[in-house]
């Protein structure tokens, strides 16, 4: 049967949206696990908040392209799931977690209705949220190098793939070296008597709580992360291409999906930034005002994968020394490289990065709060002195002629 080009340009389009899936997916839904245990979700229950996002993020992702025929694609907040692995338990346990993703999704929510709420972000100082983000990427970052060491004939395969992939082509490099941790673990897991665990997928209702620590130790650092390095570069990335991201409703429809999800453990839901690249520009066909259909297949293709939620986190949970976590460090080298770079690009309030920065690192946690929020007020405490000192240094204009020029 000959193909004619409007045929190859169909499934052109199609096969778009499905690598834009799978490549978001299969990048990151390690991290996601890492996060949500972290902060003390169950197997039962991580599995469960995999295939809420999965499901949620498919339904807003159809939702959206198909309304605004525009190549919106929805993600899970990536950042948001490092910010968990790093912030640990909280005051009130799983709970209380669940708890602060609800409040994310109700900030959300309030961002698109309050442009006040959306403006406060937009001036806390891009290079502080950089800095946030990259101090809390650095120990799942990490991680790849602890691995290798602790089991060198396990991750180095990993490691190998991901570095010939990342020099041949590098969007492929993060999950061909996820599908090589995946079948590694496999291997290893059937060796030591096999992989145990639901693997059918589920949903696991949690009461949503709520402490002072989860509000400000992750409700409000997942918001701020969420809307500055997901959302933001989101809508930045449809613009490249020449599209206009629904923005208001972009965010009703990820606050509200966030709200419905948390009880189930999904914790944020967002603009997709780097995957959403893969729909919105060429890969997704020659014509622009079809590359909608791109988003749209990338949207069924989430409600497909997420069949595999249960059987996905029962490898991941049982893998041995945190091997898909380690895989996931290297996926997230590069946005860590770029959060970096944009922290400390500028000499001007180098410090106040620099500072946020080391606080995110250090992993503390006061007052039952982790280093995510503490990093944001230390970083913000210094951006305003620099900005105090700076004002009282400036030189104050003549007064001795009326024709005297203002100081620049």
């Amino acid at each position: 049967m000959n193909r004619t080009p409007a045929s190859d340009a169909r499934s052109r389009v199609h096969v778009a949206g499905v690598v834009t899936a799978v490549v978001g997916m299969t990048s990151s839904f390690a991290v996601v696990l890492a996060g949500l245990t972290a902060v003390g979700a169950s197997p039962g229950q991580a599995a469960s908040g995999l295939l809420a996002l999965c499901v949620l993020q498919g339904l807003g992702t159809i939702l959206l392209a198909q309304r605004h025929r525009t190549p919106v694609v929805l993600a899970w907040s990536t950042p948001g799931a490092a910010l968990l692995a790093a912030a640990g338990a909280v005051d009130g346990g799983w709970s209380a977690a669940v708890g602060a993703f609800a409040l994310t999704g109700l900030l959300l929510l309030a961002t698109a209705a309050i442009p006040a709420l959306g403006d406060a972000v937009a001036r806390i100082p891009a290079p502080i949220a950089q800095a946030m983000l990259a101090g809390v990427l650095v120990p799942l970052c990490l991680t790849p190098v602890l691995a290798l060491v602790a089991r060198p004939l396990l991750v180095a395969p990993v490691v190998l793939v991901w570095v010939v992939v990342l020099a041949l082509r590098p969007r492929l490099a993060a999950p061909a070296a996820i599908g090589v941790a995946l079948v590694v673990a496999l291997v290893a897991g059937m060796r030591d008597g096999g992989i145990t665990g639901p693997f059918l997928p589920h949903l696991e209702w949690t009461t949503p709580g709520l402490s002072w620590a989860a509000v400000v130790g992750i409700a409000v650092p997942l918001w701020i992360v969420t809307m500055a390095a997901q959302n933001v570069p989101g809508a930045a990335v449809l613009a490249s291409f020449g599209y206009r991201a629904p923005w208001r409703e972009s965010l009703t429809v990820t606050g509200a999906a966030t709200v419905l999800g948390a009880p189930f453990g999904g914790h944020a839901l967002n603009l997709a930034a780097i995957s959403a690249a893969l729909s919105a520009g060429p890969d997704g066909g020659a014509d622009t005002t079809r590359r909608w259909l791109a988003a749209r297949s990338a949207g069924v293709t989430y409600l497909v994968l997420a069949l595999f939620s249960a059987s996905l986190t029962a490898v991941v949970l049982g893998a041995p020394g945190d091997l898909l976590v380690a895989a996931a460090g290297l996926a997230l080298l590069g946005t860590l490289g770029s959060s970096l770079n944009a922290a400390v690009s500028s000499p001007v309030g180098r410090e106040a990065a620099v500072v946020t920065f080391v606080v995110a690192v250090s992993g503390i946690t006061l007052g039952g709060v982790g280093a995510a929020f503490w990093a944001l007020l230390a970083g913000l405490a210094v951006h305003g002195a620099l900005l105090l000192t700076h004002r009282r240094e400036r030189p104050v204009p003549s007064t001795a002629s009326p024709d005297a020029p203002a100081a620049r």
